[in-house]
This record gives structure tokens, C-alpha cells and sequence, in this order.
């Protein structure tokens, strides 16, 4: 079990976290198939059910709520009504959304899944990944520099959706803590950043080679850090666990704990929201990789984009309990 995971589940109650990034609402609809269609051949599906989750960066506010952190949120909606949808998902889980603007040139980023029998059909994107208009970017910026200070940590959560820019990056050092979990095509907007968390692929996209063995994987780590100048990367590898380097020369691999994967989906957001909250409570980048480990290993277990509560991390590190 990682050493006093409980005592850190307990202090990491009422931290403040600013979470920047691309905000999105999830849709489902979740149904039924009996046949194929006669127009084409594709499967009708009767549907059943019809809701919103938050996704996107909303995920990392979602499970940063479900280990009882203050939450922030700095991102754009549009002039829509699905920013209703948004805002009220928010005001929900008590995530202050007073830094959440609406853009008039933007639609709110939706993904519409159709869910048939638990098994995805098809996905519909309503988005833009143009960068932010002028004011907009302003406004957001303006906003992080403002609240970044009065915060415990700040995760920049990058959808690659346009939001993102180096303004803000800089805006949000203004904590001293700053975690990144960035898209390749972006990664030199997070120069100087505290920490990076790719997963396995998006890091050999960034480095420019693949990661075929542990060589590779500690080449990957270490030209992150020279990239960046950051103090940590952790990079993420799905069902061969998690590897930490260190600008110190930190070492670090473990193996993956999750004993079903329904659904990778959305494990990247647990895994930065768990390691900026834990490392926001002063524990050791050890033992907030760990953390964050077993908390992914809970959330993939779960089918779409889900959280996992203290209870549900604690029984996976201790089972007896």
C-alpha cells in the first residue's frame, strides 16, 4: 500500500486547484440494436436513455472533485445552449465557474456518443480547434494570472482545441505548481512547466522516436526534461503502468494495477487531476505517481470517462481492507 495514502486522501480535502484547458460536454445516448437499417447498412438503435457528462478537461475537474478538492475552472463554452448544459454540470460538483467565458465565434465542444448494448456505435464532434480569438484569449489569460496564485496547483489539461497558448502558460506560473497533460502538436507551449504527463504514444510523437523498450522509454523521459526544462515527466503506458523522470535524476517504473479495462477513456485526466492533488498536499512525486496509478487503474474498470472516490483507490492499494 502506498505509505499513509489515507492521511494524503485526507489532506488533499479543500486544496485549491485551477484547472485550464478544453472544456467539452460528453453526450450519450445509450439504446438498444434488434436490426439493421433498411436505408443502410448500419444498425438502428432504440434508444433508452439520453444524457451529459462533462468530458474533455471537465473530467479533470470531475476528479478532482470526487477526492474533495476546491475546484477552479478557467475555459471557453459558446454562445449555445449546450453551455447550459455545461455550466449546470459544474455548478453540480461545485466547481467555480466564474472563469468559464462564453465565445461568439465558437461552438461548446460536444462529443455525442450512441451506446448500444455497451458497446460504442458511433461518435458525432461538434468542435472548433482554432485558437482563440483576440479578447477571448485575454479575458481567459487574465483570469488564470488572477487566480493562479491563490491556488494550490494549476493542471493545464490540452485537448489540442485551440484554447491553449503560451500567454496563459505563463499567466498560470504565477503558482508554483503546474502540471501539463499536453498534445504533441502543442508541447512547446509548456516550457517550464513543473511536470508533463503523456501518455506512451504521445510521447514518442513529441521525442520523434518510438518507444519499443526501456531504452527508449528513458530516452523519451529524459529529452521531455531537456525539451521543457521541467522538474518531472511521468509518462503513462496504459497496461505496462506508468515511468517517472526526474530533472534530479529521479527513476522511477510501475507496473499497471487495473485488473479489468472496460475503458481506457478519459484515464489521462485522472491521472494528472491524482498527481497534482497529491503533490499539491507537499507528498513525494513518488507517491503521487503511485497514487495516481492506482486511481487509473480504478477508472478504467468503468465504461466512458468516470472518477474514482479515496474508497475506491484505497480498496484497490489495500484489498483486504
Amino acid at each position: 500500500m502506498v505509505p499513509d495514502a489515507r492521511t494524503l486522501f485526507d489532506r488533499a480535502t479543500g486544496r485549491r486547484i485551477l484547472v485550464v484547458g478544453d472544456l467539452m460536454l460528453d453526450e450519450w445516448i445509450w439504446g438498444t440494436v434488434t436490426r439493421i437499417s433498411p436505408e443502410a447498412p448500419v444498425p438502428v438503435v432504440a434508444v433508452a436513455d439520453h444524457s451529459f457528462t462533462l468530458g474533455g478537461a471537465g473530467n479533470v475537474a470531475n476528479n478532482l472533485r470526487a477526492l474533495h478538492a476546491n475546484v477552479v475552472f478557467a475555459g471557453m463554452v459558446g454562445s449555445d445552449p449546450f453551455a447550459t448544459h455545461v455550466r449546470d454540470l459544474l455548478r453540480n460538483e461545485q466547481v467555480d465557474d466564474s472563469g468559464v467565458f462564453a465565445s461568439a465565434d465558437r461552438p461548446t465542444t460536444r462529443k455525442t456518443r450512441i451506446v448500444a448494448h455497451n458497446q460504442q456505435v458511433v461518435r458525432a464532434d461538434w468542435e472548433s480547434t482554432s485558437m482563440l480569438a483576440t479578447a477571448d484569449r485575454v479575458r481567459l489569460t487574465a483570469f488564470v494570472r488572477s487566480r493562479a496564485s491563490e491556488c494550490d496547483a494549476v493542471i493545464l489539461s490540452d485537448y489540442a482545441k485551440g484554447l491553449l497558448c503560451r500567454e496563459i502558460v505563463e499567466a498560470a506560473s504565477a503558482c508554483p505548481l503546474v502540471l501539463a497533460d499536453p498534445k504533441p502538436q502543442n508541447i512547446a507551449l509548456f516550457a517550464g512547466v513543473t511536470c508533463v504527463a503523456p501518455n506512451v504514444a504521445e510521447a514518442s510523437t513529441i521525442v520523434g522516436t518510438p518507444i519499443v523498450d526501456d531504452a527508449g522509454l528513458e530516452r523519451a523521459g529524459l529529452r521531455l526534461i531537456e525539451m521543457l526544462g521541467c522538474r518531472y515527466a511521468v509518462i503513462t503506458r496504459g497496461e505496462h503502468g506508468m515511468a517517472l523522470f526526474g530533472s534530479e535524476g529521479e527513476r522511477l517504473q510501475i507496473p499497471s494495477v487495473a485488473r479489468t479495462v472496460y475503458d481506457v477513456s478519459g484515464a489521462g485526466d485522472t491521472v494528472i487531476a491524482v498527481l497534482g492533488l497529491a503533490l499539491a498536499t507537499g507528498a513525494p512525486i513518488e507517491q503521487a505517481m503511485q497514487l495516481a496509478n492506482f486511481a487509473a487503474g480504478a477508472v478504467v474498470a468503468k465504461l466512458g470517462t468516470a472518477t474514482a472516490s479515496p474508497e475506491e483507490i484505497l480498496a484497490l492499494l489495500d484489498p483486504a481492507t
